[in-house]
């Protein structure tokens, strides 16, 4: 029997902290929706809300962003030594060679991304798991100075087995090998199995780790970046991780679909800078001497550029981008991307786009990991099909790409999906493609699995059970969290 005394106790004390997070919900969240689930559940779900305000909110994110802008500011002024070479021989041949038609949104990415475009790369996009596998192997082989990997998820099974295997086997032979893995990400990867790494030479190190003792509560702000650079010339960046459904070895979704892209010239000296900033925020180790940076030398006609987005960021860069893409679309439209959750804005962009004649297509599964994720997707068909908006579900696995390909001559490919969390919570790796042959190549890939999809129409929605239909609404009042 719980004293009467403790229980008034208890409440008084729950009651203050609802108060004073509904206060902070109020001074610094800006999706009125976001705002407005976050005090209903702070109100009717005492202790539990607060929980979920704690681990899921936003309340320590903006100090933590201060002391990682802080850290990364400095290294980050070191780090325009080594790119100033990258602006100064292919800037201005970017420009020369790119369409006039493409340089408004070309100078729009400049400004929002603060990055410039690269011309003088080799890009490789690889689909197949298998083929994608063996080609990370070779290049984690190649390296012989340095390896940095960063990943979101990384398992102990037979995939992350082999994987360490490699990587310990470019320690042993004298290669500095760093590893750098998202804390909530990886929360099942056994110490045993980091300790194994370590212990064979391996520097590993968590990105925000969960610690209550230091009042880091937060879930959120994970990093969602996939990347491989061996000795600052060759890189892969996507959207697969290191497990074995990344293999096609889950035993309920099937052969998962991911989109990588190998990389070769200047652009890679962008991405060895984004693991550079990532590693001193995990690490407080700086990684800015010229070994780490070598002159970027011309291997193909390629123009690239690296975005690398987060809470960090004074505007959410991935929507400002996506937004301006659809804003310049002339002819087509092609999306596809595992985790459908727009906010308002960007169904006014889809629907915008439709309207004035772009034929906007999308691509998502109907099988995955997240159910709620995707009916609160499914809430928004209707609106997308009255706009004209084409929607395919793809029913043969888990399709984990996340891409974008636009009037056959602009990609994007990266990890990021088209929801809030990938807007503006979690730092994400894009490329983007200004090179119609990555683009028809991407397209190429959107035809391929359309035509193994399955096309929503309206009354496939008007079949849906009541139970289906509940669902989807309440999948839709949670997405502002989503």
């Amino acid at each position: 029997m719980i004293p009467a005394w403790l229980v008034t106790t208890l409440s008084i004390i729950n009651y203050i902290a609802v108060a004073v997070a509904i206060v902070h919900v109020l001074r610094y969240r800006r999706d009125p929706r976001g705002m407005f689930a976050w005090v209903l559940i702070l109100f009717f779900l005492p202790l539990v809300g607060l929980f979920l305000f704690l681990t899921v909110g936003n309340m320590p994110v903006k100090r933590r962003v201060k002391r990682f802008e802080k850290r990364t500011g400095k290294i980050a002024s070191a780090l325009s030594r080594q790119t100033a070479v990258v602006r100064e021989q292919f800037d201005e041949r970017d420009s020369d060679a790119l369409e006039k038609d493409m340089q408004t949104l070309i100078d729009f990415a400049c400004r929002v991304t603060g990055n410039v475009v690269s011309s003088g790369n080799q890009v490789i996009l690889s689909h197949n798991a298998e083929k994608t596998f063996l080609e990370k192997k070779m290049l984690i082989q190649s390296a012989q100075l340095h390896l940095h990997l960063e990943y979101y998820i990384y398992a102990d099974d037979e995939t992350g087995r082999a994987f360490s295997e490699l990587l310990i086997e470019r320690a042993k032979a004298g290669v500095t090998v760093r590893l750098l893995l998202d804390a909530v990400g990886c929360w099942r990867l056994p110490r045993r199995h980091v300790n194994w790494l370590k212990d064979n030479g391996v520097k590993v190190a968590f990105f925000m780790p969960w610690k209550p003792s230091r009042r880091r509560f937060q879930l959120n702000c994970r990093n969602h970046r996939k990347l491989i650079v061996a000795d600052g010339k060759r890189a892969v960046t996507g959207s697969s991780n290191v497990a074995n459904e990344y293999l096609g070895s889950h035993p309920d979704l099937g052969a998962w679909e991911d989109t990588n892209l190998f990389i070769k010239g200047p652009a890679v000296t962008h991405l060895q800078e984004v693991f550079a900033e990532d590693w001193v925020a995990a690490t407080t180790e700086e990684l800015t001497s010229d070994t780490y940076f070598p002159d970027p030398q011309a291997v193909g006609n390629q123009a690239v550029q690296i975005v690398a987005s987060g809470p960090t960021d004074v505007v959410p860069v991935m929507h400002q981008l996506l937004y301006a893409a659809l804003s310049n679309a002339e002819k087509n439209v092609s999306f596809i991307t595992p985790y459908f959750v727009p906010d308002q804005a960007m169904m006014l962009a889809l629907t915008s786009a439709a309207y004035r004649g772009v034929r906007v297509r999308l691509l998502v599964p109907s099988r995955t990991d997240h159910p709620v994720v995707l009916w609160a997707g499914r809430s928004n068909y209707q609106e997308l099909l009255d706009a004209g908006v084409e929607i395919l579900e793809y029913p043969h696995g888990m399709l984990h790409s996340k891409t974008v390909a636009i009037d056959g001559r602009w990609g994007m490919v990266g990890s990021a999906n088209m929801d809030v969390r990938s807007f503006r919570i979690n730092f994400e790796l894009t490329t983007l493609l200004y090179d119609d042959i990555a683009a028809t190549k991407l397209d190429e890939d959107f035809e391929r699995l359309a035509e193994e999809s399955v096309l929503i129409t309206s009354e496939s929605i008007q079949a849906w059970s009541l139970k289906e239909q509940i669902y989807a609404g309440i999948a839709r009042m949670t997405s502002p969290m989503m």
